[in-house]
């Protein structure tokens, strides 16, 4: 798994897997492990990551992570977002959750990246084509560590946010590390992971990512959803214990 992240573009992985993910959905069923997103449920998640494979990460029907399952879980438990009629943004969808999302008609849901297959719309997150105010809900996970002016980055998700909107922006975040780290000069794409966690991130995060959100206007605060499943759920589901980054445009 590792030796295909680091080899092909994420774009082209997205595109095989619409065609195997099937195949593999079947081969991996049981019942010790679950997706809640789907329902689904197998005999085994598989091990993910560029540097350090991380276990029982990835689910091998619907390719959803962590991240994923547990965000899903924080909207459908602790949210009305999933029942309500809202005008949302999706950048850079994940897999999983863009399929749910898609099928929401009572959601005006727009999806926008670069480079994924899956997004509706071309754009530079530094430089979004939406007006002020236009959305009820952004999401923007796994993105803004891969932005070298992600000061700008925020300033553009909190001008198409609506006033009193919600952001939720996860990222790689150490607890442990007090400040951001960043190191433009590092240009090797083996010396980037081996520092960064991933050859195309620009920083690692720390505690101090929720006073970006801040200077920009948001009124951010950390999520701690995972601290409150039960063991079994927690590891059921697959998931690690992360927060969630949830900010909001006042």
């Amino acid at each position: 798994m590792r030796g295909l992240l680091n080899f092909f573009p994420r774009p082209w992985l997205i595109r095989l897997s619409l065609w195997f993910r099937p195949i593999i959905k079947w081969y991996y069923r049981g019942n010790r492990y679950v997706d809640p997103i789907d329902g689904s449920s197998y005999r085994k998640f598989l091990p993910y990551g560029y540097l350090k494979l991380r276990p029982n990460a990835l689910c091998p029907g619907t390719l959803s992570l962590e991240r994923h399952r547990l965000l899903w879980l924080y909207l459908e438990r602790e949210t009305r977002f999933l029942e309500q009629s809202l005008k949302v943004l999706h950048l850079a969808p994940e897999q999983v959750l863009y399929k749910k999302f898609k099928s929401f008609e009572h959601w005006n849901y727009t999806t926008a990246d670069l480079d994924s297959p899956l997004a509706e719309v071309k754009a530079d997150i530094c430089a979004l084509p939406f007006e002020e105010n236009t959305y009820d809900l952004i999401l923007c996970n796994h993105v803004l560590e891969h932005i070298q002016d992600h000061i700008k980055a925020m300033e553009e998700l909190y001008r198409v946010l609506k006033k009193g909107g919600t952001l939720i922006a996860q990222v790689p975040l150490e607890e442990q590390r007090e400040k951001t780290f960043e190191d433009n000069s590092i240009l090797d794409k083996k010396e980037r992971t081996k520092v960064f966690g991933q050859y195309d991130h620009v920083r690692i995060y720390g505690k101090d990512f929720y006073s970006f959100l801040d200077q920009v206007g948001f009124k951010s605060q950390a999520i701690s959803y995972a601290s409150s499943l039960t063991e079994e759920e927690f590891n059921r589901f697959g998931l690690q214990k992360d927060s969630i980054p949830l900010a909001k445009k006042i």
